[in-house]
């Protein structure tokens, strides 16, 4: 069992830059792949960013490639995201989730409440 707690959104300015956290309890967080997804209002749920057990492989997809990076810290039991050059379109909840680095989100096991990252323009 994995419980997953993110922090760090909140409102920004167009171009600004945020990190999100996502902090794991359980002993087993190294052993899990690990994703970020977002959702926007009126949209379905879509896959931002992934990476492997060891942080040795991450995974994009558009448009968070050139402007974000995940990448995690076992010892700490987090995961991050850090998100430059924001914009309004990024507007969403972030749910950090645990189990894959699949685009779909059925694949994932486990899942944050998520956090609100809000980009004016």
């Amino acid at each position: 069992q994995v419980q997953l707690v993110e922090s760090g959104g909140g409102l920004v300015q167009a171009g600004d830059s945020l990190r999100l956290s996502c902090a794991a309890s359980g002993r087993s967080f190294s052993t899990y792949a690990m994703g970020w997804f977002r959702q926007a209002p009126g949209k379905e749920r879509e896959f931002v960013a992934a990476i492997n057990w060891s942080g040795t492989t991450t995974y994009y997809k558009d448009p968070a490639k050139g402007r974000f990076t995940i990448s995690r810290d076992n010892a700490k039991n987090t995961v991050y995201l850090q998100m430059n050059s924001l914009k309004p379109e990024d507007t969403a909840v972030y749910y950090c989730a645990a189990g894959s680095t699949d685009y779909n989100a059925y694949k994932y096991h486990y899942w944050g409440q998520g956090t609100q990252v809000t980009v004016s323009s």
